[in-house]
C-alpha cells in the first residue's frame, strides 16, 4: 500500500468515525469477537476487494479476511464474497467504508463491462475520462480496468490533450501542437500528444503538420466518423468521443475508430447493490 493511500484511507475514517463511533463503543463490549460476509444483492462485476483488504488492515490487522470471490469475477445475487473474522467493533467500524468503496468500484466495473461486451468482435477499445470524483480517480480508474477497460490519461501530468480550449487560447491548431512539441523537448518530457477536432477542416490542418499520436473526433456523426477514420488511417491512433450512448458505440465502433472515451463509465454509474452481515 503506498503512502498516499494510506493517507487517503486515513482521511476516510476520520471523516466517518471523527471521535469514536459512540453507537459502537456504546453497546459492544471490546472484546467480543465475531464474523461478517459481504454479500452480492444485484447481478454484476465484483471490483474492490483489494481495496476492502487494506480498508480492513489499516484499522485492524488483526482481522482475518477470507476471499471467496475476486475482483473482476461475475457475481449474482446471494454471493458471498468474502467473510471478515475479528473484533466486532472493528467490523462495525469498516463496515460502511469499506461497503461504499466497493459498491461504487463494482457499479464501474459493471457498467464498464457492458461496454466492453458491446464491442465484442472490433478493434476499439472503451476509455475513461477524467470525470471521476474528486480524490478516487486512482480507486474509479482502477474499477475500469477491472470491468475491461482501459484508462485515458490519469490526470494533466501523463498526456498532452489540447482540447477545443487548448486551440483556441493558443491561437489556433498549428501553434497548439508546435507548442507542445516544443515544450516536451525543453523539459525533456516523454509525453503522448493528443488533439481534438471539431469539422474536417481542422483535421485537415492536423493531417498536414503532423506531430501528434492520437487524433480524437469530438460530435462527429456516425457517417463523418467513417469518413474521417478513412482519411487518418495508419498515421495516427483515432479516438471518438462527445455525444456517443450505449446504443451508438458500436455504430461508432464499426467505423473503425481505436478508441472510445465514454465519461459515463464513471460520472452517472450505479452502485452494485451489497450488504455487509452477522454470520450468526
Amino acid at each position: 500500500m503506498t503512502n498516499d493511500f494510506e493517507q487517503l484511507i486515513k482521511l476516510w475514517f476520520a471523516e466517518d468515525i471523527g471521535d469514536g463511533d459512540h453507537t459502537t463503543l456504546s453497546c459492544i463490549p471490546d472484546s467480543a469477537r465475531g464474523k461478517s460476509q459481504l454479500i452480492i444483492k444485484e447481478n454484476g462485476v465484483l471490483a474492490g476487494v483489494r481495496v476492502a483488504r487494506e480498508i480492513f488492515r489499516a484499522f485492524d490487522p488483526e482481522l482475518k479476511m477470507t476471499v471467496f470471490i475476486e475482483d473482476g469475477a461475475d457475481v449474482k445475487v446471494g454471493d458471498v464474497a468474502f467473510v471478515v473474522e475479528g473484533k466486532i467493533q472493528s467490523l462495525l467500524q469498516t463496515e460502511r467504508l469499506m461497503l461504499n468503496v466497493m459498491q461504487r468500484m463494482s457499479g464501474i466495473a459493471t457498467r464498464t463491462r457492458q461496454y466492453v461486451k458491446q464491442l465484442e468482435g472490433t478493434k476499439t477499445h472503451v476509455l475513461d475520462t477524467r470525470k471521476t470524483t474528486p480524490g478516487l480517480r486512482l480507486l474509479e480508474k482502477e474499477a475500469v480496468k477491472i470491468g475491461g477497460g482501459v484508462n485515458h490519461r490519469i490526470g494533466l501530468f501523463d498526456m498532452i490533450l489540447l482540447k477545443d480550449n487548448h486551440v483556441d487560447f493558443a491561437g489556433g491548431i498549428d501553434k497548439a501542437i508546435l507548442r507542445a512539441r516544443g515544450y516536451c523537448r525543453e523539459k525533456g518530457k516523454d509525453l503522448k500528444i493528443e488533439i481534438e477536432v471539431r469539422n474536417f477542416d481542422e483535421l485537415a490542418q492536423v493531417m498536414a503538420i503532423g506531430g501528434v499520436d492520437r487524433i480524437m473526433l469530438d460530435n462527429f456523426s456516425v457517417d463523418n466518423t467513417r469518413k474521417a477514420v478513412e482519411i487518418i488511417a495508419g498515421k495516427f491512433e483515432t479516438e471518438s468521443s462527445g455525444g456517443i450512448t450505449f446504443d451508438t458505440l458500436r455504430d461508432y465502433a464499426e467505423c473503425g475508430v481505436d478508441y472510445i472515451s465514454v465519461g459515463a463509465l464513471t460520472h452517472s454509474v450505479k452502485s452494485l447493490d451489497m450488504s455487509f452481515k452477522a454470520v450468526e
